[in-house]
């Protein structure tokens, strides 16, 4: 079994390197960044662009270990206080230097992002006060004891607030009331690199949206020299021209090869690297009255517990993995693979047709019924792929599915306005910990809080709201471990989401090419480096 602590290495390396051309690195993804805004949308092909351009105060490795990033140390003050001693000498690409303030102004900025998908304030909603108490030194207090702050802070880039037109003095008020904000710049400015100006390794020097994004080296960098002088990220969504640009040299480095190919790329010399990841594939239903998308009765048979079990169990997750996933993923029965923080390893929903058949008669549905399934068909490894053996499962006990596939992009509006009564799509945990599914994705919805700001199947369970709320706020571990484990139990008897699978992420590159697979999928073009 693959684990999540030792990644596998496939392939080799070859003993000879041959210089990258101008020191250029050229990446292709499967997916591209939405936008250069990295406070627009929590989507890991945002992030893992941004975090090139942006830092946070705090970092995280390739197994999620929580470092410094650009706070040098923080300490608990007491259970809703912590101080943060930020580094000194930092400069932003414009040539300003790194203080308090741009902090104050970044988190400041997060509720104020407009049509955000998915939105940071998930991270912001429970800080009470942030002060600058000097240039160096951020004061941040929360509503409610959070032990996992330095973990979350990772997520919020650092913005300019010079660069944005901040005033002189910026101070934070809860909900977006703050001031000193001057004209916040919204999502679609940030496709200038004037207003893209972070403190990372590369600086941005073009997005064009379909085609490639560029970013070179930025000299003054406070981590020191980053190894490339310039990098292009290009999206080539499609599986076998990927793979052929590999191979006929035209990119350095992929992410997502396709399964089937990975043998020939491994003949032709390219190293090929792995790891299970912690993204799980999952499928979400719309649980209230109104739901479009189904057919063949009255109101939303997904309304009953019954209903979804039998979805659940009708559904062959070993199967999938292998003949789908090709045995790069796991079978998942959690939201989080064990032995993350808050699994309790719990067991994969056996598959049983014959018991779906029975609950969907006792709920009052012998004759079945008809539904959508939205689906991406760009975004996870062989998403749509994964869909359609879904929906040939589901038909075996009279749900007949159609599925409705499309680019992630128009996939991602289209669920978060609820045009789905049921759809696939996949969570990386940013934190490692439980909390984070828990509350993105079944937490009952709640703009004002930052709630469920990924709970488009409107799934709500007061009970567990208030346990995860409380588990939150826990210092204790263990103690904090138990709630987080009993919070899940409680969403997964009452199949208020479905895992299905977590994902096996594989990278294919040169061979003069080396890069420690990560945890959280992201590819990173600030750790790819020159092979040893």
């Amino acid at each position: 079994m693959k684990t999540l602590t030792l990644p596998l290495v496939a392939g080799f390396l070859l003993t000879t390197a041959v210089p990258l051309a101008a020191q250029q690195l050229t990446i292709g993804l499967k997916s591209e960044a939405t936008s250069m805004d990295p406070q627009f949308h929590q989507l890991s092909t945002n992030i893992q662009v941004s975090k090139n351009i942006f830092e946070a105060l705090t970092t995280q490795d390739a197994v999620q270990k929580v470092t410094p990033g650009l706070a040098e140390s923080w300490e608990a003050v007491d259970d809703t206080t912590w101080r943060f001693k930020l580094r000194e000498g930092v400069k932003f690409h414009n040539g300003s230097d790194f203080a308090a303030r741009d902090v104050v102004y970044s988190f400041c900025r997060v509720p104020l992002v407009q049509n955000s998908p998915s939105a940071y304030t998930i991270f912001t909603g429970g800080f009470a006060d942030v002060v600058a108490e000097d240039d160096h030194t951020l004061l941040i207090r929360t509503k409610a004891t959070n032990p996992l702050l330095p973990t979350e802070l990772w997520s919020l880039a650092i913005l300019s607030a010079d660069a944005l037109g901040a005033e002189e003095t910026v101070t934070f008020g809860p909900d977006g009331a703050c001031e000193g904000m001057g004209d916040v710049p919204q999502a679609p400015a940030f496709n200038a690199p004037e207003l893209a100006v972070g403190t990372g390794p590369y600086r941005l020097e073009s997005y064009t949206r379909g085609a490639e994004t560029v970013v070179t080296r930025f000299d003054d960098y406070w981590g020191g020299t980053p190894a490339w002088e310039r990098v292009v990220m290009r999206p080539i969504t499609s599986d076998g021209p990927r793979v052929a640009a590999l191979l006929a040299g035209d990119v350095d480095l992929i992410e997502s090869p396709p399964i089937q190919d990975i043998p020939r790329v491994e003949q032709a010399g390219f190293t090929v690297v792995d790891a299970l990841s912690n993204r799980v594939i999952y499928l979400h239903m719309l649980q209230q009255e109104e739901a479009p998308g189904i057919g063949g009765v009255e109101g939303n048979p997904l309304l009953d517990p019954r209903v979804r079990e039998a979805i659940s169990i009708s559904i062959n997750r070993e199967a999938i993995t292998e003949r789908i996933m090709g045995g790069y993923a796991e079978a998942a029965g959690e939201l989080l693979p064990p032995p993350m923080f808050g699994t309790s390893g719990r067991a994969v929903d056996a598959y049983d047709p014959e018991r779906a058949k029975e609950l969907l008669a006792e709920a009052g549905y012998p004759d079945g019924f008809t539904l959508v399934l939205g689906t991406p068909n760009d975004r996870y490894i062989n998403d749509e792929q994964v869909a359609q053996a879904v929906a040939q499962m589901l038909a075996r006990v009279g749900i007949q599915i159609q599925v409705d596939a499309s680019t992630a992009s128009q996939f991602f509006s289209r669920r978060n306005a609820l045009e789905f009564p049921m759809y696939l799509a996949g969570w990386g945990a940013s934190s490692g910990d439980m909390s984070s599914p828990l509350k993105s994705l079944v937490a009952t919805y709640d703009a004002d809080t930052g709630m469920g700001p990924t709970n488009a199947g409107r799934y709500s369970n007061p009970e567990m709201d208030a346990l995860l709320i409380e588990a939150m706020s826990t210092i204790d571990d263990a103690e904090r471990d138990r709630m987080l484990q009993e919070a899940e139990t409680m969403v997964l008897d009452d199949f208020g989401i479905i895992p299905l699978h977590y994902e096996q992420t594989v990278w294919a590159m040169k061979p003069e090419l080396s890069y420690e697979p990560r945890v959280d999928q992201y590819t990173m073009a600030s750790e790819v480096k020159p092979a040893e």
